[in-house]
């Protein structure tokens, strides 16, 4: 399995708090409406970070997890007509596509209560 994280920076012209519903009400929903998703998806998270005091301030707005089961997998989702007609297009509406970081892990879980 492998999880590709992207770290992501809101536009300037939306708060905070209109960058966190964006995400989770309507690009979220629309990633997931793809008959893709449902076929090379295998997880789909989005985090936004919390200020908690004595903590740094976040240096990004959003971290966007995906997991897919190969590259192969993960090429054919990024190249299709549904993903580049319909999801892409949104993406600018809510964050900086040059600003963008990404990383490819091979996440090993170590412990994991929650599913226990």
């Amino acid at each position: 399995m492998l999880k590709f994280t992207f770290l992501i920076h809101r536009t300037n012209e939306m708060s905070r708090e209109e960058f966190v519903h964006y995400h989770r009400q309507h690009h979220a929903p629309l990633f997931m409406s793809i008959p893709e998703s449902q076929k090379y998806v295998k997880k789909y998270v989005v985090s936004h970070p919390t200020e908690i005091d004595g903590f740094p301030a976040p240096q990004y707005d959003a971290i966007t997890d995906i997991y897919f089961s190969s590259m192969e997998d993960f090429n054919t989702f990024f190249s299709s007509e549904n993903y580049k007609l319909k999801v892409h297009p949104d993406e600018s509406n809510f964050f900086k596509l040059n600003e963008v970081i990404s990383l490819v892990c091979d996440e090993k879980i170590v412990v994991d209560v929650m599913t226990s």
